[in-house]
């Protein structure tokens, strides 16, 4: 007797027992299912209900060929929940390629490609009102799948709610009821409980492209044009190809991006152009849509659910061209694809912390290799990962060594924050600064400053006893808020009324260093009554976006951009002729062998905001450290020299890029258990990779944050070769413990690329 057998990968089969699991396609399925189908599966002792995707279908022609066992001892598909396969074959290559290089399951890998509405019902969608209610997440996504996980038994609904806000951040009301099966009362409850808000907004099923009036053709200058030429030649190899474009700050990067994406879709393929922060998505997006039109689609993790579910739809039907997003985007699915792009490639955004943890760049590297595409790396301050390519014959190299309207790049000025202090200037604000800062506001001229933290002061400790305020939950200091009256822990977001004096010994406390909120403060006391927007994860959110913030920057004019990270790439003012770095010392000593690269890249970066019109620019830089190398190089923008003095210290460590830096980690919430957990697996890795000499293990020891929402982080470190030899080693040992006594009371994860 012939059986009809799907092969599906199950959601609930975590990595340790993933596989594809067979089961049989009843006969009023006959002929329904498909590859690339999600389906309702009974999975386990309990038979519980689970998603699935269909991988492949068989007809097997008896017991023997289904294992041994006889067929009625496997289970039926219970429901389908496609009309139609929602991936393609590719897809499911893909997914099973994830699978093996990034240490995850199948069913994870396919869950990171789809709307992350789509698995919370049939995927179909109702169309919103123009005003809609909507619900925000107002906890970060890790505190939401905690109190999720606490929630499954007591308040599934809630649980379901939290579960899916973790991912999409927003969504109405009505999806969210749509998707999980609550109701009003339920999202009411979660208000009242203080973990998410609701509130009335215009929601759009389309986002505002942006698109300006139709521009001029492109006129490229000599260095563009030298790139464009040689970037094009590779596109029409009719081979996969790789290619870093290394072109200062103001150089016209994306105008090239422009001309090839126009020369890819004449040849009738597709184009992907990632972004790594959502800040800059809108301008990027506006450019695109001025030359493109309606074949621009746009995807990142801002979007409303339905937004992105209906930009996904777009890209599958074919009517679009050219995708613009962040990391996820790269699985846009565009169907031949010619070229991707990964803009400000060195971004540590494009790497995803948590399971599937990929990097975008392999992904793109996958799917140009598969489609005989072109991957173009570019940025103004490249990784030493990808210059190192680039310079062993890996990648093509191209340059655009001036800017595009040949303008200089901006001199630089450093103010020695140590005289600062001895000629009495203690606040935030030097000297220096504040005297080009004035200039630039008399002269009706905009300045962007940059500071990497927020809030108000990031550590408040006891000047008698020397108490320290710490999250309880985490192994860090909680950050005070001002605009809140509040200690904030910016990882697990736990919150603290701030008393009047010490709890330990009633002396009094005091509040050092300086967040965005302090450094805002300060300017208004400075300038008063001069317009400052200031742009961090405090003041972002769904209903006052980047685009806005941007928006009024420009509109208004405004004097001072002040901002974190946010503001340091990819935005092009005219009217900005002054960038200042309040704190350039904050990043050069972090536990972390990117530290170096990171400050680099950022001060470099937002150095390059400032003259990109008509009139010249300037920079200033504050740092307690002014003869630090790495600071004086980022000041003269000579990334060959720093590329150069880093390559020394990474062949001296023998760590990335020259070889490969992999991790396996523990975490539990008892301490100890983990300590020995992360030993005995150490003990098994040195078993069997004994007499390996190319691979070196390294620890157990903490992460630079080694406690995280009460769970405590061990990992160990293996210095290697990224194979397939290591990586089957390192997955069997982590299944293998996974399934032992061993593991009671902890987790353990593999991660292919260590990004701290």
């Amino acid at each position: 007797m012939a059986y009809p057998i799907a092969k599906i990968a199950v959601s609930s089969a975590v990595y340790q027992v993933d596989k594809p699991y067979d089961y049989i396609i009843p006969e009023s399925m006959s002929g329904a299912v498909a590859p690339g189908m999600r389906v309702i599966v009974p999975f386990g002792r309990g038979n519980k209900k689970s998603e699935g995707v269909v991988l492949s279908c068989t007809v097997e022609s008896g017991p023997a060929d289904i294992g041994g066992a006889a067929a009625g001892k496997l289970k039926s598909i219970e429901a389908l929940l496609d009309d139609e396969p929602v991936l393609n074959e590719e897809n499911l290559r893909l997914a099973i390629w994830m699978a093996d290089r990034f240490f995850c399951s199948v069913y994870d890998a396919i869950h990171a490609m789809l709307p992350a509405g789509m698995w919370f019902k049939d995927g179909q969608r109702r169309l919103g009102d123009k005003t809609v209610k909507t619900a925000a997440l107002v906890i970060d996504s890790g505190e939401a799948d905690t109190h999720a996980g606490q929630k499954a038994k007591t308040a599934p609904r809630q649980a379901a709610v939290l579960q899916l806000l973790s991912a999409v951040r927003s969504m109405s009301v009505n999806e969210i009821c749509y998707f999980t099966g609550a109701s009003a009362a339920t999202i009411k409850a979660l208000e009242k409980q203080g973990f998410l808000t609701v509130e009335n907004i215009e929601a759009f099923r389309r986002p505002d492209t942006g698109a300006r009036a139709v521009p001029e053709p492109i006129t490229l200058n000599d260095g563009q044009r030298e790139a464009f030429e040689g970037i094009k030649s590779l596109l029409k190899s009719g081979k996969p190809e790789a290619a870093l474009l290394h072109g200062v700050t103001g150089s016209g990067k994306t105008i090239v991006y422009v001309k090839l994406i126009e020369e890819v879709t004449a040849l009738g393929r597709t184009a992907i152009v990632l972004v790594p922060e959502i800040a800059l998505t809108p301008q990027t997006v506006s450019i695109f849509a001025s030359y493109f039109g309606d074949a621009v689609a746009v995807l990142h993790s801002a979007l409303a659910a339905g937004e992105r579910y209906d930009e996904w739809k777009r890209i599958r039907s074919g009517a679009v061209r050219v995708v613009v997003g962040t990391r996820s985007a790269v699985f846009a699915p565009l169907l031949n694809i010619g070229l991707i792009v990964i803009d400000e490639e060195q971004e540590h955004t494009y790497k995803s912390e948590s399971s599937p943890r990929y990097h975008a760049r392999d992904i793109a590297k996958y799917r140009v290799s598969r489609a005989n595409a072109l991957l173009l790396l570019s940025s103004a301050t490249p990784s030493v990962g990808s210059m190192y390519n680039a310079v062993n014959g890996k990648y093509h190299l191209f340059r655009i060594e001036n800017r595009f309207n040949e303008g200089a790049l901006p001199p630089v000025i450093i103010a020695d924050m140590r005289k600062e202090l001895k000629n009495g200037c203690s606040g935030l604000i030097s000297g220096v600064l504040r005297k080009e800062l004035t200039s630039n506001i008399s002269n009706n001229e905009q300045s962007i400053l940059f500071l990497n933290r927020r809030g108000t002061n990031p550590l408040v400790v006891c000047g008698e006893c020397g108490y320290t305020y710490r999250c309880a939950n985490c192994s860090v200091s909680m950050t005070y808020h001002s605009a809140r009256s509040r200690l904030v822990c910016h990882y697990c977001g736990s919150t603290l009324h701030v008393p009047g004096c010490c709890p330990d010994c009633g002396g009094k406390l005091n509040f050092l260093g300086a967040g965005t909120q302090r450094a805002e403060s300060e300017l208004k006391e400075i300038f008063p009554g001069i317009n400052i927007i200031r742009m961090d994860a405090d003041t972002v959110s769904r209903a006052n976006p980047h685009s806005r913030l941007l928006a009024r920057f420009k509109d208004e004019n405004a004097q001072i951009l002040l901002g974190t990270q946010m503001v340091t790439k990819g935005l092009d003012f005219e009217n900005v002729t002054l960038v200042g770095v309040l704190s350039a010392d904050a990043s050069l000593y972090m536990s972390d062998y990117r530290a170096h690269e990171r400050t680099f890249s950022l001060i470099t970066q937002v150095v390059g905001r400032s003259g990109r019109g008509v009139k010249p620019g300037r920079a200033v830089i504050q740092t307690f450290t002014p003869e630090h190398e790495v600071l004086t190089l980022a000041s003269r923008q000579d990334y060959d020299a720093f590329y150069e003095r880093e390559m020394v210290l990474r062949r001296s460590l023998g760590g990335p890029p020259v070889r490969d830096l992999m991790a396996v980690t523990v975490t539990g919430i008892e301490e100890n258990a983990v300590i020995r957990a992360c030993e005995k697996l150490s003990g098994a890795l040195a078993h069997y990779f004994a007499g390996d000499s190319a691979v070196r293990i390294l620890g157990p020891a903490p992460p630079p944050v080694s406690k995280v929402n009460n769970k405590y982080r061990y990992r160990l470190l293996i210095n290697c070769v990224n194979s397939r030899p290591v990586r089957d080693t390192i997955a069997h040992t982590v299944k293998e413990f996974s399934r032992g006594k061993h593991s009671k009371g902890v987790s353990v994860f593999a991660d292919a690329e260590v990004y701290d």
